[in-house]
């Protein structure tokens, strides 16, 4: 993006010849924004932006150019804001480009498995998907570890917003039993595209991604069961070179676009006036992604309130059902095979998969008191596990030697049929 706007005519006329570009952690932000070391914010989700508008750290967009680019830019998708008006009627940021969080299914891995196109999360979590484990001894699921991904962090969070807090760790629980666990949510995206798995979490843009390198993928956003973000961009407050700072944002939203159409970046424009261009034309594909996406029924996402969970609600995931994995799956698989031979009724299967899925009871490492793993104590720990690494550990092993005690437990009742 900085060599091709270094090219444009909006960079000669604002002089620009050079472009630094610093990649820093949201927790420095505030820090180099005060200490004037930049002129633009970009990357992040509109949650840290409005974090920095509320604390007065952006300055509003004012220049001619600005103006008539933020002027082609819908001001809401699928019901979310790809604007932030202040109350001064000015704007504060603008979406750059927009994403959702979904799934990427493999067609033909499908019909192998002879399993239907999942439409919503409830369904990854259920029998049918686990059917492969059963009959191929291979899980037709990817998911990624939460601590070594944002997106699947993200869309953990939609779940546990989507359905509430105990239905939806009975959704992440038997989604992970029917899962292979990978690294990194791209690791899902390759499982998905060489057709190791049947259906894995994702981004759209790695769906996009899937799509082109194998035509047998497809994105699909779940109805109701997801947020679409605007990926803003914005002045910081007092940058030192507020004009052409201005004139490479009104580039982002113009005529830039068209980097988020290169193939190897695959992102959604926020701008759809790009489609209309010789390059947007030939991309097809992702202008229909982008109806799609319009017609999205999204879900009311409260992001304060993930954040308020967010690194307690990652470890937890972790340690019960990432590193303990392989136990997690040697029980549902014997009790899927129990079930589908009708050794187990419906009953009964219903209530080991509760027991299987409740939250844990444990004792806190600190009040030495025996607690249940809600969303209130989730976020009442949340600030000393951050900042006690001792806190932490002892908690995660904890978490960790319960959820083996619990499936454990599970497994022997089923030696029984």
């Amino acid at each position: 993006a900085r060599e091709l706007f270094k090219k444009s005519e909006l960079a000669k006329k604002y002089n620009v010849v050079k472009i630094n570009t610093i990649v820093i952690p949201p927790g420095l932000w505030r820090q180099y924004i005060e200490g004037g070391k930049a002129d633009i914010a970009w990357g992040g989700g509109p949650t840290l932006f409005d974090y920095l508008y509320h604390e007065g750290l952006l300055a509003p967009l004012t220049s001619r150019e600005v103006l008539e680019a933020i002027a082609q830019i819908p001001d809401e998708i699928a019901g979310m804001p790809m604007k932030r008006v202040g109350k001064d009627g000015k704007v504060y940021w603008v979406a750059a480009a927009i994403a959702s969080f979904g799934f990427t299914v493999n067609h033909e891995r499908l019909k192998d498995y002879n399993l239907p196109v999942p439409r919503s999360w409830r369904e990854l979590a259920s029998p049918i998907i686990g059917r492969p484990l059963v009959e191929y001894g291979e899980p037709a699921l990817g998911i990624a570890d939460p601590t070594m991904s944002t997106s699947n962090t993200r869309m953990y969070e939609i779940i546990l917003q989507r359905y509430g807090w105990t239905e939806g760790w009975k959704i992440l629980t038997l989604m992970a039993a029917n899962a292979e666990v990978y690294s990194g949510s791209e690791a899902v995206r390759d499982g998905v595209i060489r057709g190791e798995i049947a259906v894995g979490i994702t981004i759209d843009f790695y769906g996009y991604t899937a799509k082109l390198v194998n035509p047998e993928c497809e994105y699909i956003i779940p109805r109701g069961e997801t947020i679409v973000n605007g990926d803003p961009i914005a002045l910081v407050k007092g940058a030192r070179n507020p004009e052409a700072a201005q004139a490479f944002i009104a580039w982002v939203l113009t005529e830039g676009q068209k980097v988020w159409l290169d193939p190897s970046i695959n992102r959604m424009p926020s701008n759809p006036k790009i489609f209309e261009t010789p390059l947007g034309k030939n991309r097809t594909d992702l202008y229909e992604a982008y109806k799609i996406t319009l017609k999205t029924k999204g879900m009311l996402f409260n992001d304060t309130l993930a954040l308020m969970y967010e690194r307690v609600m990652q470890w937890y995931f972790k340690a019960t059902l990432v590193e303990v994995n392989d136990r997690l799956k040697e029980v549902w698989t014997k009790l899927l095979s129990l079930y589908f031979k009708g050794k187990i009724g419906e009953s009964k299967f219903n209530e080991y998969v509760s027991i299987l899925c409740a939250p844990l009871k444990f004792t806190d490492p600190l009040t030495r008191k025996e607690v249940e793993f809600t969303e209130e104590y989730a976020i009442s720990i949340c600030e000393k596990f951050e900042k006690d690494p001792t806190f932490k550990d002892k908690l995660i092993s904890t978490w960790k030697k319960e959820a083996i005690e619990k499936y454990t437990y599970v497994l022997k009742q089923l030696e029984e049929y």
